[in-house]
């Protein structure tokens, strides 16, 4: 059986703003992603097998293999691609599930990248999570407010599958006043083309103005709060989303995020 050790060590590799929901601390960056190089002690203890002390023993017995071959030495760097086993079964870390709740400025792409190399969200985020994490459904390029980004796809897609029928709010600023008529037939539902655009809410955010409007819907359709309102002749000057599934803007300013508490997660996984 062939050892690996230290003489064999691959060399050590060298490799927008946050804010914290008040009475909570914000989780430190994860040291686990299986993106990076990471050292063998620490890889087996990350695998929720052992501490990384009792990692060092294990390896060091020789308990531990890589691509096949036993490795001894507990700074081993183990890259991405390698294939770990522990005692003849494959193991691989276990990726800190990360849910970020972002408060989107306006002219900003909801994707990962832009082969047009306009701003996205992403790059709010930057280096400051290390987890592959993307964004849950999208905001239109000028729409602001609520989105949430997340690396736990099961969540991501309860919340984005039109059954659940997550709540949304959003404030509206509209070209001109929006009439009481039309103002009935949006509450009561419009047939749009897609089929029927219904509402549970509509009110005038300020009672002196009524070209400010808030709505609150179920419905997930693309575009469905500018349609809704474009259907009727208006054109939505502002659209920002300040309720999502629960969670609202408090506390957070625009083009600033923040991790979710404990509670958070768990309304949503639960209660959503």
């Amino acid at each position: 059986m062939k050892k690996i050790r230290e003489s064999q060590l691959r060399p050590p590799s060298h490799k927008g703003f946050s804010v914290t929901k008040k009475g909570k601390k914000t989780p430190p960056p994860s040291a686990t992603s299986p993106d990076e190089p990471m050292r063998l002690n620490k890889y087996i203890a990350h695998c929720g097998i052992c501490s990384r002390r009792n990692a060092v023993d294990f390896i060091k017995e020789g308990h531990v293999f890589v691509n096949g071959k036993a490795v001894v030495e507990p700074y081993y760097e183990v890259q991405p691609t390698d294939a770990v086993t522990f005692k003849g079964k494959a193991v691989r870390p276990e990726v800190r599930k990360v849910y970020l709740l972002l408060n989107k400025p306006k002219d900003v792409i909801t994707t990962a990248s832009d082969e047009r190399g306009r701003k996205t969200v992403m790059d709010i985020v930057g280096n400051k999570i290390k987890e592959r994490i993307f964004p849950v459904g999208r905001l239109d390029r000028t729409t602001t407010g609520l989105l949430l980004l997340t690396n736990d796809g099961d969540l991501a897609q309860k919340l984005s599958h039109p059954s659940y029928s997550v709540k949304k709010i959003y404030h509206v600023a509209l070209n001109k006043p929006l009439e009481r008529s039309d103002f009935e037939l949006i509450a009561k539902g419009l047939e749009l083309e897609d089929g029927i655009a219904t509402i549970d809410k509509l009110h005038f955010v300020d009672s002196k103005n009524k070209a400010e409007v808030s709505i609150e819907l179920h419905i997930g359709k693309n575009r469905i709060v500018r349609r809704i309102f474009e259907h009727m002749g208006y054109e939505v000057a502002c659209l920002d989303r300040v309720y999502y599934a629960g969670l609202t803007k408090k506390d957070l300013p625009r083009g600033f995020f923040r991790h979710l508490t404990d509670q958070e997660v768990v309304m949503l996984k639960h209660f959503t």
